[in-house]
């Protein structure tokens, strides 16, 4: 049974149901504008941020837990082309992308000196460059930094940690899933206001992850450009493979 999901967090917006999960309808230019709405509200109230993609979907299939956190999210994002196709299949709406780096960048191009962000995942040492340049070409301020290399029976030790920083902004990168469970449990203790499960945008952040060419960004095909350059994401094709096949299974029945 579909769970009931929350309404869209946008006045008069669209929030989709594609396949038991939420997506909200909003451009990257609105979600910026929710966003820096919800980081600098009095009084504070944290909100989880998902961005969706294809392999989020395929893992849902099996992660109820994964499941229950992006369902409770208060804004769920289409990260790439792939649920923009999907969306289009199967509820035939039309839905602009928001992914994540899109937003990280935004936010700290916007808010700069005005914007705490701790930077928590990645391997050790890669959210401490992440963050001295995010300092150095955003100005941001940094609340603080841990590595995403730790056991879920250190996740109370590391929301604490967070919790006392007083970060108006969380960059949560510790993988599919994993990320978005933690943002949604420990969301009071971690009391930012935005809580953003962001994947390799602290590699990308650090540099130790290259971003895709701005053609291929604009084209949506990203993706494609790094599997084919990148042996080590091959793995992720039959993912990609079965959502596909999901898509069209699901616009049939329909």
């Amino acid at each position: 049974m579909t769970a009931s999901l929350p309404p869209s967090p946008l006045p008069g917006g669209t929030r989709l149901t594609l396949f038991d999960l939420p997506l909200d309808v909003v451009t990257l230019e609105q979600a910026l504008d929710l966003l820096g709405e919800w980081m600098f509200r009095a009084p504070r109230a944290p909100h989880t941020v998902v961005t969706l993609n294809p392999e989020f979907i395929v893992q849902s299939r099996t992660q109820p837990e994964f499941v229950a956190a992006m369902q409770a999210a208060d804004l769920v994002t289409a990260d790439g082309v792939g649920i923009v196709w999907a969306a289009r299949q199967v509820r035939g709406q039309e839905v602009p992308r928001a992914p994540g780096y899109d937003l990280v960048r935004g936010l700290m191009e916007r808010h700069g000196p005005e914007l705490r962000v701790f930077f928590l995942g990645a391997k050790p040492g890669v959210a401490e460059q992440a963050a001295q340049n995010a300092a150095r070409d955003f100005g941001v301020q940094v609340a603080g930094v841990h590595h995403g290399y730790f056991d879920s029976s250190e996740d109370g030790r590391v929301a604490d940690l967070v919790g006392a920083s007083g970060a108006h902004l969380v960059l949560t990168a510790m993988g599919a899933g994993r990320q978005e469970i933690f943002n949604q449990y420990w969301r009071q203790v971690l009391g930012a206001p935005v809580l953003i499960g962001c994947g390799g945008v602290i590699d990308v952040l650090a540099g130790t992850a290259d971003l895709a060419p701005a053609w291929t960004r604009k084209l949506g095909v990203e993706f494609i450009w790094r599997v084919g350059l990148d042996r080590r994401r091959w793995h992720r094709v039959p993912r990609l493979a079965q959502f596909v096949r999901l898509v069209l299974a699901e616009r049939r029945q329909r």
